[in-house]
């Protein structure tokens, strides 16, 4: 089940990618950074009205089209997300050996809601990212080093972790098993 604000990302990058648009056309059209559509694409931000109506109109769709499919309500007082529903998804194209799980993700009011599945291969590589979320992270299994930005935290099995993801971050993995962690991003108009 999509979030409302976070499903507006996998949005957009399913449609530039129909359309064949890169990020660098769709930035320069919508006069935006590349960086910024980026991160609205990987649910790592989420874009003003204004700037998501200017991405709407370089995408060249209307309004409608694009909202179309992105959340439904269903009335319910509940919500059951079955392991098969869970979707993979892809955060940097550029890293490696990081693997998402998108497990539950909700608009609650103001505050947006993400919980993803997150293993860190040995070896793995990706530059620090910057979340326009509170992130959480319980670690299941292994271990892992969080660069926060010049901050190292050494996290293990049973551990848990709660920092601005606003501040540039990244997991190492130095060991020589996989760490997989559950991680929570807590989005909010006021972050």
């Amino acid at each position: 089940m999509d979030n409302f604000l976070i499903g507006i990302g996998k949005r957009i990058k399913e449609i530039r990618k129909k359309q064949h648009i890169t990020i660098n056309t769709l930035a320069t059209n919508a006069q935006v950074s590349n960086g910024l559509i980026s991160r609205i694409e990987n649910g790592r931000t989420i874009p003003s009205l204004p700037v998501l109506l200017e991405i709407i109109s370089a995408l060249e769709i209307d309004a409608s089209t694009f909202f179309e499919g992105v959340e439904k309500k269903t009335g319910s007082k509940y919500i059951h997300i079955k392991k098969e529903e869970q979707q993979l998804i892809e955060k940097e194209v550029e890293a490696e050996g990081f693997t998402y799980y998108q497990i539950f993700g909700k608009s609650l009011n103001a505050v947006g809601f993400e919980a993803v599945l997150l293993t860190v291969s040995p070896n793995s590589k990706r530059e620090k990212v910057i979340t326009d979320a509170w992130e959480f992270k319980y670690i299941m299994s292994g271990e892992c080093t969080y660069l926060i930005d010049n901050v190292e935290v050494t996290v293990k099995e049973g551990d848990s972790l709660y920092f601005d993801g606003r501040l540039p971050h990244v997991p190492v993995n130095r060991t020589q098993t996989p760490c997989t962690m559950l991680v929570l991003y807590f989005y909010s108009e006021n972050n």
